[in-house]
């Protein structure tokens, strides 16, 4: 069974970090799209940063230059580093990751696995 958990959000000022991590257990997919989205209540899910088959990464234009994505394949774990952080940043953020290898394009819909979610909250 797969399993998706995230951690490390919390409560922070505007301008501080965060450094989000997604342990995967019971995966063993390769070349699939994974990513890490958000959501506010009230408002669509929203892609942050996606990782597609080919390790191209796409960042949304909110993100560019203050949220990096990285993965450490031997403990199996994603990881969101978020610098910078603005009180637009405030949401709940989920990772997430596909099961259809040599994915070019990753919709949402691309995405199988979900986490639990995990929230972060910058104030001003």
């Amino acid at each position: 069974q797969v399993q998706l958990v995230e951690s490390g959000g919390g409560a922070v000022q505007a301008g501080g970090s965060l450094r989000l991590s997604c342990a995967a257990s019971g995966y063993t997919y390769s070349s699939v799209c994974m990513g890490w989205f958000r959501q506010v209540p009230g408002k669509e899910r929203e892609g942050v940063v996606i990782i597609n088959s080919y390790r191209n990464i796409m960042y949304a234009d909110s993100v560019k230059g203050r949220f990096t994505i990285s993965q450490d394949n031997a403990k199996n774990t994603l990881y969101l580093q978020m610098n910078s952080l603005k009180p637009e940043d405030t949401a709940m953020y989920y990772c997430a990751v596909g099961t259809t290898p040599y994915r070019s394009w990753c919709s949402e819909t691309s995405f199988t696995y979900w986490g639990q979610g995990t929230q972060v909250t910058v104030s001003s």
